[in-house]
């Protein structure tokens, strides 16, 4: 079996980090933190442009009708790029979670959203509050067991501080009823439980492009900064800093892809290797942070240095949709526990059926 990326994903990859060099710099994102909405309807509608938002949406409802093999490598460089647009709730989960709900809520939202005409979020239990919620058209949103689509005129929302300045997290209250109702019952729970999936796999592939770009600027700083009339970078001990990250970040890629494979496939290991690669790519990237911090020294610490744009998207990351704690847990479960799905290149959990 061939495990590679094709041509044409990776030539997707390539032209929108190209874009988003361009469209997202780092000046940029501090200059969004200063807006009412945190976020650009320019790059909402480039993004719509270049296809990213309609990536899972069917090719009936206007949009590319691919799978999260393809979309994990856009999550990449939107975390590479600290790209403040919701595009992990609109793109990744948000319209999937239409897609399976079908029927008219699907028919009537999933072609404006890879028109980029109208943004989703979503919300789930293991989350406190919900993402841009406040330039949201559409909430998918539980209770009580059951999924509700509402409206954002419909909810009052009430703003929560986040230590990421590009993170809006709001308390939402609503009032549930028969026409904001999307589905129930088992299948509610099946269509949360994959949306969690989703949402996770996201956060891990964003920790990547977040990892991999301090790690670059922890090499450009080392190579720039001089001590003893040398680069930093020329010493040793630096050295074996940022290959420690360099190596974290190589052993918590293939695993994401893994687990992209699993959501796409919706195959039985798919909570599993899910929360393997969030624990992986999140234990990555703070890892990350924290070295490249140092090696920046106190340079790193003040407000002028772009280097704390990334370390807090790490930190918010690890926590959103799951902590690391929960997930290890799900991990656990499976793996020492036996009471999860783990059957996955030849290994069986103690006893499970091999």
């Amino acid at each position: 079996m061939d495990f590679r990326f094709s041509d044409e994903q990776l030539t997707f990859q390539a032209s929108l980090r190209k874009v988003l060099e361009k469209e997202c710099p780092a000046e940029s994102v501090r200059a969004s933190w200063e807006t009412d909405t945190g976020r650009s309807t320019e790059r909402w509608a480039r993004l719509a442009e270049l296809g990213v938002l309609g990536l899972l949406v069917s090719e009936a409802h206007g949009g590319l009708g691919m799978s999260e093999r393809d979309i994990v490598l856009v999550l990449e460089e939107i975390g590479r790029a600290a790209l403040p647009e919701p595009v992990l709730e609109t793109a990744a989960v948000g319209a999937p979670l239409l897609r399976e709900v079908g029927g008219p809520l699907a028919d009537t939202w999933l072609p404006k959203v890879a028109a980029g005409d109208a943004i989703l979020t979503v919300g789930h239990a293991v989350n406190p509050f919900v993402a841009d919620a406040h330039v949201a058209d559409l909430l998918l949103l539980p209770h009580e067991g059951e999924l509700h689509a509402v409206p954002r005129a419909h909810a009052t929302l009430v703003r929560q501080p986040c230590s990421d300045p590009s993170r809006r997290l709001f308390r939402v209250d609503w009032t549930p009823g028969a026409a904001t109702l999307a589905a129930s019952g088992d299948r509610a729970q099946r269509l949360l439980a994959a949306a969690l999936d989703r949402a996770a796999l996201a956060c891990a592939a964003q920790q990547l492009g977040v990892a991999q770009q301090m790690l670059d600027m922890g090499v450009r700083y080392a190579c720039e900064r001089q001590q003893f009339d040398r680069p930093i970078g020329s010493f040793q001990a630096i050295k074996h800093h940022l290959a420690n990250v360099a190596v974290r970040i190589e052993y918590a890629r293939p695993v994401v892809y893994r687990a992209a494979c699993a959501v796409a496939d919706a195959a039985p290991t798919r909570a599993v290797d899910v929360s393997h690669a969030k624990v992986t790519a999140s234990d990555a990237a703070t890892f990350a942070a924290k070295t490249v911090h140092q090696v920046h020294g106190a340079m790193g610490y003040t407000w002028e240095c772009d280097l704390h744009i990334w370390m807090k998207r790490a930190w918010a990351l690890d926590v959103t949709w799951g902590t690391n704690a929960w997930h290890r847990a799900r991990v656990a479960a499976a793996v020492l526990d036996g009471t999860g799905p783990w059957a996955s290149f030849g290994y069986s959990a103690p006893g499970s059926a091999a």
